[in-house]
């Protein structure tokens, strides 16, 4: 133990944070794009076009279907004998990205039509377009609604890093990997990756609470409100 507290962890801790440095630029960035494709691919799997909603629906299937280690692997070791030839790094946000965003699709589908049809009518009554509907009126609930489940996926995208290692991206479990190959502590420095994982993780986590809770309309925080929603049965 005396080993590990005051030779191993000074000597080796920077360099892992370094790694995970690295994993958090790839879940964040991979998150922003995720994001933005989700809810592109949800509006075009809601609308009229047949052709559109095949491709997307297909797209999604895929990239559900299929394990992520293999499309990182496709994006990074095949699509260079097509022409299509991508930095480790950026190999892994796109693969991360599209992997995500067919979940993410889903997600903001589901949320969308959670929104009464009423608030629709409602709008269009008023002489709104359908596209001021969906910024003014079923986006920003919609995306309230989601919250909870995006920061889940956020904390998942964190571990699932991970696996862009097996295409030499220098996160935090490959950091690792190599420090074991030199050191064979291979106990140690894994425990060591396992806390630093926690602790990106527990953070992520207060972090989307935080901004659950400043989304959420006064009224609602209000544990009296609370109180008499759940003694009247709950929403309605």
């Amino acid at each position: 133990m005396h080993d590990f507290l005051f030779v191993l962890t000074p000597k080796y801790l920077p360099r892992l944070l370094e790694g995970a440095a690295v994993t958090i630029q790839l879940s964040v960035i991979s998150m922003i794009f995720a994001t933005i494709l989700g809810l592109l691919v949800a509006l075009g799997r809601m609308g009229r076009s047949r052709i559109l909603r095949f491709i997307l629906n297909s797209y999604v299937e895929v990239f559900r279907d299929v394990p992520q280690i293999v499309q990182l692997l496709v994006i990074y070791f095949t699509l260079p004998s097509f022409g299509i030839s991508l930095p480790a790094f950026w190999a892994g946000v796109l693969g991360l990205s599209l992997n995500l965003g067919a979940y993410m699709s889903e997600m903001f589908r589901a949320s969308m039509m959670s929104i009464g049809t009423g608030q629709r009518e409602a709008g269009l009554s008023i002489g709104m377009s359908q596209t001021k509907i969906y910024q003014r009126v079923i986006l920003p609930q919609a995306f309230r609604v989601a919250l909870p489940t995006m920061g889940g996926y956020f904390i998942a995208l964190l571990k699932d890093c991970s696996l862009v290692s097996f295409i030499a991206v220098n996160e935090l479990l490959r950091q690792g990997s190599m420090i074991i190959a030199s050191t064979f502590r291979s106990m140690e420095i894994y425990l060591l990756v396992a806390l630093i994982y926690f602790v990106m993780s527990f953070f992520a986590s207060r972090i989307v609470k935080l901004v659950e809770w400043w989304l959420t309309p006064a009224y609602l925080r209000s544990p009296s409100f609370l109180a008499m929603r759940i003694a009247d049965g709950g929403p309605r």
